[in-house]
């Protein structure tokens, strides 16, 4: 009988410990997310202005990021025009890299003075966000002239500012669309 009794209670206690790990692989909201970024579309096209701009936007997406522990970036360094988007190239990065969303993001600078290449430190950061079957899901707009009224500053911290904005205008939205599945990006 006390070995009955013995043979019960482990076997009660693993089939617990079995539940309970099941229970924790089956909660999927809690899944980590992959978001791939592509290179920003740098306006006007410049070359010696995209690797800087390109730096700043993922430095920016970097610090941002890792506030949210259930996303992880993947970057990519390929450019896709912000305004000709093809779905189809979309779903096949997401599946050929295993990310959940897709963000293609353009930065514009503006242009002040006659000259050519005379710009301001401000910029417009756009940012359109898709699902991994290439669905678009939202975009977003940040101004820096317009929201934060910056006159002084660099051109790298007006980048880093507008991400942000962007950033957490699309969260904002996922928000308003999913309020429980999405709330986390």
């Amino acid at each position: 009988m006390k070995n009955f009794l013995f043979y019960t209670l482990i076997s009660l206690v693993f089939i617990i410990s079995i539940s309970s790990v099941n229970a924790q692989k089956n909660n999927s909201h809690d899944k980590i997310k992959k978001i791939l970024y592509f290179n920003p579309e740098v306006e006007p096209d410049v070359e010696e202005i995209k690797e800087p701009t390109n730096h700043a936007f993922f430095s920016a997406v970097s610090d941002n990021i890792s506030t949210f522990r259930k996303n992880r970036m993947l970057r990519t360094e390929v450019q896709i025009s912000y305004d000709s988007i093809d779905t189809k190239t979309i779903s096949e990065y997401c599946k050929n890299n295993d990310a959940d969303f897709v963000i293609v993001p353009k930065v514009k600078y503006f242009k002040v003075g006659l000259g050519k290449y005379v710009f301001s430190n401000q910029v417009i950061v756009s940012m359109k966000l898709f699902d991994a079957e290439g669905n678009f899901v939202t975009s977003s707009d940040y101004d820096t002239y317009r929201k934060n009224m910056r006159l002084l500053g660099s051109a790298e911290n007006s980048i880093k500012i507008g991400t942000n904005g962007a950033i957490k205008s699309i969260i904002k939205q996922l928000r308003k669309l999913k309020p429980s599945a999405e709330a986390g990006f």
